[in-house]
């Protein structure tokens, strides 16, 4: 097992290393200098040369990517150029605002998809599975921001239980918080469960169909005793591959989402300082994102060789 963990946390400071070549310089390379655009128009050469000196953009690339990775290894991701405030006290404040809502919509999408996806193969062919998987047909087929929007219209305009946009925030209480994310989580929620309730229910039918099932059933195991005790567990490995990706998505992926509910999240972040060409927390806020989503794919797959000792037997 130490053997399988060191090779995976080889390859995951390797996919960050090209990763952090790649935002920076394709981030560099988008037309527009940062200078020119806070002083606008009229700005006189001189004064942008003074801004892009005290910027840091007055030296080549290559030592701005070194001393940007520099930084990053020391917990700094520099200064914004617009804000003029630490990258990384922009990022804590957005980030307890992403990730809280990223781990309630994974939660609520996991409590959905695993009923929905064991009823549907307990009872594949009948109308209890035509069901679900009508269900989950509407909701791959339908965005997220579209029920984002009803959700709003019934739960925040008419019912007026849910406000219809904002961050209460933490120093508000728990409960407060998360009131404000309850539509955001469930919005997000709904396409990846159904997602995950197919493939939950595929990878449980495929697993029916094995020798070590019928052994079970043989030695007097009801089809849901079978399915519970030894089904369940071998079909769980492309319902991690699906649930590491949902995580990364919900949290890198919630842009839209923010912007729709008017939460202070990375994603809004990403969205504003694109828009200020503010590059230093465009690069920092999309390596963070990749690190975690480079993270949730290492613990993936030390959960795969957790579940099945065959994956580790071959390194």
């Amino acid at each position: 097992m130490l053997r399988y963990t060191l090779k995976r946390a080889l390859s995951l400071g390797l996919s960050l290393a090209v990763a952090s070549l790649v935002i920076f310089f394709v981030i560099e390379v988008v037309p527009g200098d940062p200078a020119s655009f806070m002083l606008g128009l009229n700005a006189q050469p001189d004064t942008i040369a003074a801004l892009r000196s005290e910027l840091g953009l007055d030296v080549s690339k290559l030592e701005r990517y070194l001393a940007w990775v520099g930084g990053m290894l020391q917990g700094d991701f520099g200064t914004s150029y617009t804000y003029r405030t630490p990258v990384t006290e922009m990022i804590g404040d957005r980030i307890w605002v992403s990730l809280p809502l990223a781990l309630y919509a994974l939660t609520l999408s996991t409590l959905i998809a695993f009923p929905a996806g064991i009823y549907a193969a307990s009872r594949r062919g009948k109308p209890g599975d035509m069901a679900v998987m009508g269900a989950t047909q509407l909701g791959v087929a339908v965005p997220n921001f579209w029920f984002a929007m009803m959700l709003v219209l019934i739960f925040a305009i008419n019912l007026r239980w849910f406000s219809a946009g904002g961050f209460a925030g933490w120093d508000k209480g728990v409960a407060a918080a998360m009131k404000s994310l309850t539509l955001p989580a469930i919005s997000l929620a709904l396409p990846q469960s159904a997602i995950l309730a197919r493939v939950m229910r595929s990878a449980l039918l495929d697993v029916l169909g094995e020798d070590f099932m019928r052994t079970a059933r043989a030695k007097g195991l009801t089809r849901r005793q079978a399915l519970m005790r030894h089904g369940l567990r071998n079909a769980m490995i492309p319902v991690l591959t699906i649930i590491g990706m949902q995580f990364s998505f919900l949290l890198a992926g919630a842009i839209i989402i923010e912007q729709v509910f008017f939460l202070p999240g990375l994603g809004r972040l990403i969205f504003q300082s694109i828009s200020a060409r503010d590059l230093i927390v465009v690069e920092s806020v999309v390596m963070l994102l990749v690190f975690l989503v480079i993270l949730v794919t290492f613990l993936v797959d030390l959960a795969y060789a957790a579940i099945d000792p065959r994956l580790r037997s071959r390194t």
